[in-house]
């Protein structure tokens, strides 16, 4: 058993507090790499932004188990080496699908998981989130849960409806698991085509927009719980800069479309106070790797490709932490 405190971690509790009072959300950055990770936490350094380090099911088996927690514990040096004193960092488990996931993230040094108990009945949800809830909270360590589903395809979650949280079960659902935030369906949705062209309108450009969040939904659940913490899943923008870069050297993401940042920045003014991001950085991480495949073919050396993708995901962070969430110096 690894305590997360033995790694210099903190978990969401004082995190999530301070964000829903301050109307701000906190940036969760999926991770698979060491690039990624080294560019989440010069970003959120050098802005003096808490930030959650967030690692899929498929991420963790990648990179893995015994080599994360090091990364992790490694993150909050870098962090110090930065200049940052007192490192504002999670390490969070996305999407976890069954109790045992669940405790061997906690027992290997996680300050925070989720379960997604969403595509269970009702009741199957509640006991499992729970069981989670139960074991975690031992070892001060928060969970999230889930209600509603979302659509698209991101590691191993799937879905290709959404259905959206009902507000009548959230009061029930929180108290009878204990849970410390719960995840929200409004709209958002897995990945980098979250949307059908049939799905969306277009503007004068011919460019395709996306049908707005349901925040009437978000309100009602805010209603019955007020002051809860709220969490976003799917919440990436596809920035069409990175888009039209992939595609000109070689690409075919062809109708890609994304959350628009201005409803993002509006959901984290309110009790949404984690906004998850995966997909973003996967595009600029890929759109500056073909750039140089591209521009110069003869280049073998991974760190003349990966260090520019570094160099542009670092860009991507620092723009969602200042424009986006709003968390630049609240850590």
């Amino acid at each position: 058993m690894v305590s997360y405190k033995e790694l210099g971690l903190v978990n969401t509790r004082e995190m999530f507090k301070k964000a829903i009072e301050g109307g701000y959300a906190i940036p969760a950055f999926n991770f698979n790499n060491m690039e990624q990770l080294q560019a989440i936490i010069k970003a959120a350094s050098e802005e003096k932004s808490p930030v959650i380090l967030q690692v899929s099911k498929g991420a963790r088996n990648y990179a893995n188990a015994t080599l994360l927690r090091y990364m992790a514990q490694g993150a909050v040096e870098y962090a110090k080496e930065l200049g940052w004193e007192n490192p504002q960092i999670v390490l969070h488990l996305d999407h976890g699908d069954s109790f045992e996931l669940c405790k061997s993230c906690i027992d290997c040094g996680f300050s925070s998981v989720m379960i997604d108990g969403s595509h269970l009945p009702y009741e199957e949800n509640v006991a499992l989130t729970k069981q989670v809830v139960d074991y975690a909270h031992q070892f001060d360590v928060t969970v999230e849960g889930e209600l509603g589903v979302l659509a698209g395809v991101e590691d191993e979650v799937s879905s290709d409806h959404h259905t959206y949280t009902d507000p009548e079960e959230v009061i029930d659902f929180a108290t009878r698991t204990g849970c410390d935030s719960l995840a929200i369906s409004i709209g958002t949705s897995h990945g980098a085509y979250k949307f059908t062209p049939e799905q969306c309108t277009r503007n004068e450009e011919g460019k395709l927009v996306p049908p707005p969040l349901a925040f009437d939904v978000l309100d009602a659940v805010m209603a019955k719980l007020p002051g809860f913490p709220i969490v976003l899943h799917g919440s990436s923008s596809v920035p069409q800069e990175e888009v039209d870069t992939i595609n000109m050297f070689g690409g075919k993401l062809r109708d890609a479309i994304g959350i628009p940042e201005e409803q993002l920045r509006k959901a984290a003014k309110s009790a949404v106070c984690k906004i998850n991001i995966d997909s973003d950085s996967r595009l600029a991480m890929t759109a500056a790797v073909r750039r140089v495949f591209a521009e110069k073919p003869a280049e073998f050396d991974p760190r003349k490709y990966l260090g520019p993708a570094r160099d542009n995901m670092e860009k991507l962070y620092k723009h969602k932490i200042v424009n986006v969430l709003g968390s630049a110096g609240k850590a």
